[in-house]
């Protein structure tokens, strides 16, 4: 760490960001990976106190909200960085949620100001007040401008829900909950100060933005790296930067393991694969694992609402715990309960629920939606699963997750996982549709790997005989959604 402070001691700053800066050594790096720019100790707090100096001399106020719009690139995580060390609430939101809800989004977060990385032409907003700032500041000596001081329970961001349908929610995190999330996050993946993530998700999705915090408050760094759409650009650039983590949702790993050249690029400097956003199913962990042998898998569970993580699976515990979302993080305390909200027994299915320091203080500006979500201190997660005798947590699905055929749940997941085992799959995603005799039937939409000959009757001889299949269809790709998620809403339309 470096001899200078920039902000007091360190347990005098409960501003998140503060802290960030505070705990970034000299070893510290933020890097674009397309351009090679990159960024080191020292420079890093100067900038992001460069960011809160640019937007206090542009004259937004702590408490203001600010838009930032930001892609996967250093800029947008050092203006989100700056604004919350300069005590204000920044919204971060991808470009392409922007421009699919513009005014929407402008009218729901109601920003003083409006941030983006390229200057342009100024537009009319749902707000016409709203300011409009782009582009870099210079940097400021972090000592000359320290954080402005913010408490633990002070509102420090605005989060929006990352689901694939309609206009996401905006999540109040604290600064207290990214400091409780962030320390267990790093407590379970066992992370050192030398670490170097390589980050393919925009910080406006919770799990990119917990990727980001946790390396930089060890003192380590960030590569950021957008060229996903070929990946093995982003296994060289693994290497050229000498990244440890990696970091991706299901439909990662699956272009990991059929559209890239991962079993003949070895990746040295790996320690560690990250998934969460969903299921990869336990076939796609073990073939993770075979490929690269020498890096950990860790498969975590959470929500934006728990500000990020709630549980994670790592190679430590037991094979026959595979397929689960693992231990809950040290302050995560767990539950599953019924309609009634009473606690069942290990083994019971029910709806997860989850209290503790991570767990958020409801959706800004919706009390009605905060009360259903927020139940004396549990946040009803929506999803349903089990404890087995062991602790652990096995995500069953969403409550509208799950396909009803004859009166029995299934799960979207467990379809998927097994259409997924079906040699000549390369991705899949299942839906609900209305079947007069079964009440829900299947609609899958599948991207092939090997060409179309006989994989319509593969797949429907792998399904089990209850479980109705209206239709198969074989399509290129399959709609995602800005953080990577399957957009169920289209299938269903399409179905």
């Amino acid at each position: 760490m470096s001899s200078r402070s920039c902000a007091g001691r360190e347990d005098d700053v409960s501003n998140f960001a503060g802290r960030i800066v505070q705990r970034i050594g000299e070893n510290a790096s933020l890097i674009d990976a397309p351009t090679g720019t990159e960024h080191r100790g020292a420079e890093i707090r100067d900038l992001i106190a460069g960011f809160a100096a640019g937007f206090l001399e542009a004259g937004l106020c702590p408490g203001d909200r600010i838009l930032i719009r930001c892609g996967i690139a250093v800029s947008g995580a050092l203006a989100y960085l700056g604004a919350m060390y300069a005590g204000m609430v920044p919204v971060p939101v991808e470009d392409r949620l922007f421009e699919t809800f513009r005014d929407g989004l402008i009218l729901k977060a109601r920003p003083k100001a409006i941030w983006t990385a390229r200057p342009g032409p100024c537009e009319e907003t749902a707000l016409k007040q709203v300011q409009q700032l782009a582009g870099d500041f210079p940097p400021r000596d972090c000592d000359s401008l320290p954080p402005v001081h913010c408490g633990e329970g002070d509102l420090a961001t605005l989060m929006f829900t990352s689901g694939s349908t309609g206009m996401p929610r905006l999540v109040m995190v604290s600064h207290g909950n990214l400091r409780a999330n962030t320390e267990a996050i790093i407590a379970s993946q066992g992370l050192g100060t030398d670490e170097r993530a390589m980050l393919i998700m925009p910080i406006a999705y919770c799990f990119g933005a917990s990727v980001m915090h946790t390396h930089l408050y060890q003192g380590g760094g960030v590569v950021f790296d957008p060229r996903f759409m070929f990946p093995d650009k982003v296994l060289h650039a693994i290497n050229r930067y000498g990244c440890t983590t990696f970091a991706g949702v299901p439909a990662v790993f699956n272009v990991l393991l059929r559209r890239s050249n991962l079993s003949t690029i070895p990746l040295p400097n790996l320690r560690r694969f990250l998934q969460a956003g969903g299921a990869l199913g336990p076939e796609g962990v073990r073939r993770m694992r075979e490929i690269v042998p020498t890096t950990d898998f860790m498969v975590m569970y959470g929500q934006t609402e728990a500000t990020a993580r709630i549980s994670c699976w790592t190679a430590d515990c037991s094979s026959e715990k595979l397929g689960s979302a693992g231990l809950p993080l040290k302050n995560i305390e767990t539950r599953i309960a019924d309609a009634e909200g009473r606690q069942l027994p290990a083994g019971a299915i029910g709806e997860i629920q989850v209290r503790g320091a991570s767990i958020c203080g409801g959706y800004f500006d919706d009390p009605e939606a905060t009360a259903a979500r927020f139940v004396d201190g549990w946040l009803r997660t929506g999803d349903y699963g089990l404890r087995d005798e062991d602790g652990y947590l096995w995500v069953k699905g969403r409550a509208d997750d799950f396909i009803k055929i004859r009166g029995r749940r299934v799960s979207v997941g467990e379809i998927e996982s097994k259409v997924a085992s079906v040699p000549g799959v390369s991705d899949c995603a299942a839906v609900p549709v209305p079947d007069r005799e079964a009440g829900e039937a299947i609609a899958l939409f599948i991207v092939p790997s090997n060409g179309a000959a006989g994989l319509k009757e593969a797949v429907r001889n792998s399904l089990p005989p209850h479980w109705s299949c209206a239709s198969i269809e074989l399509v290129e790709d399959l709609p995602k959604t800005s953080s990577g998620k399957i957009a169920r809403n289209e299938l269903r339309a399409k179905a």
